[in-house]
């Protein structure tokens, strides 16, 4: 099968002819419709995410078609199926309190194991999948593997965000496209803050009520002053210092700030505005993926008409053209995210 590969950090991947892969006992093998192109596969190809290593194929965020099952599958061939990005074991403890996406025993396409980056992907324990609802393509369902399923959670499982409330977006790439769409879709009054201009005048076009350009300084006492004493709820979707404290500084007094972008390699380790959370009594969420007994509540939402992801879109690429937008993260990226939807070209 055809398949990008990483075979040395920040180059081109190479496209290659690799072995179809065996289809684990307790899972299946999807022929992929569809595959994003995340910021997180761009940390495993510049060689900061410490578990990407070269000879990797990449892709986490992909929905597909099985073509073959295991003896003890859920699922069979034939089925549409969308993937989270973690795949769970499904009986440890933390699966058991339903916190599956802090599996310790979690398995993990696209950056220890094979991705989605080719035409086929295995996919072990698949009672971390879903079925693909009619009414949503592929090209928008392989964010829900991962920008849009991390978002849901960050949203509702960790903020706990209400109807009403002021959410800031620190960051509108696909983590905060993903926000701000499910956080009008939730009441939100939602703020986007980014540093090109397109992609908050794309922001305002998607709801936002306002947005501010970091390149002018000063972030949070802005923030402060549109909101009348700041957000309740800010999202980090960089996972840099400077993000970080200005998602932690916009806060108004018992504020919630979520980081779901990902602090790896040189910002792994950051110094942050503790006074404020201090003295502002702030609270500090980690979140990362997205514990998969959640799926049924946000198709739901989807499938009713409630929710449209599809404005996230912006590109539709070949395999081959992986590579380009993998150094287009290496600056200010335009708006929407690309997903692969041709494999052979």
């Amino acid at each position: 099968m055809r398949a990008a590969v990483l075979r040395e950090y920040n180059a081109d991947l190479a496209m290659e002819e690799v072995p179809e892969p065996t289809c684990p006992e307790d899972g299946v093998v999807l022929k992929v419709l569809a595959c994003g192109v995340c910021r997180s596969d761009w940390h495993g190809w510049t060689g900061e995410h410490p578990r990407v290593k070269p000879g990797q194929i990449g892709g986490h965020e992909y929905c597909g078609e099985v073509v073959e099952a295991g003896a003890r599958a859920t699922y069979k061939v034939g089925d549409r199926l969308v993937a989270p990005f973690i795949l769970a074991c499904g009986s440890c403890p933390s699966c058991q309190s339903g916190h599956s996406n802090t599996c310790p025993n979690q398995r993990l396409p696209g950056f220890v194991e094979p991705g989605a980056f080719a035409e086929y992907v295995a996919v072990p324990f698949d009672h971390n999948l879903a079925r693909l609802p009619e009414s949503l393509t592929p090209t928008v369902a392989a964010g829900l593997g991962c920008r849009v399923t991390t978002a849901w959670h960050a949203l509702t499982g960790r903020a706990a965000l209400q109807p009403g409330e002021w959410l800031a977006i620190h960051g509108t790439g696909g983590i905060g496209l993903a926000s701000l769409i499910l956080g009008k879709a939730m009441g939100a009054r939602i703020i986007a803050v980014d540093v090109v201009k397109e992609k908050l005048d794309h922001a305002v076009q998607m709801g936002a009520e306002a947005v501010i350009n970091a390149r002018d300084g000063d972030t949070a006492t802005r923030i402060k002053e549109i909101t009348g004493g700041g957000c309740h709820v800010s999202v980090e979707a960089l996972g840099i210092p400077e993000t970080t404290n200005a998602s932690i500084e916009c806060l108004r007094p018992l504020g919630r700030h979520v980081q779901v972008g990902m602090p790896v390699g040189h910002t792994a380790k950051m110094e942050i505005n503790m006074s404020a959370v201090y003295l502002g009594n702030l609270a500090l969420y980690g979140t990362r993926g997205m514990p998969a007994w959640k799926y049924p509540s946000l198709l739901g939402l989807i499938e009713a008409g409630r929710l449209d992801m599809s404005p996230m879109i912006a590109r539709e690429i070949a395999l081959s053209g992986v590579s380009d937008e993998l150094r287009a993260f290496n600056g200010p990226t335009p708006p929407g995210v690309a997903v692969v939807t041709d494999f052979k070209g």
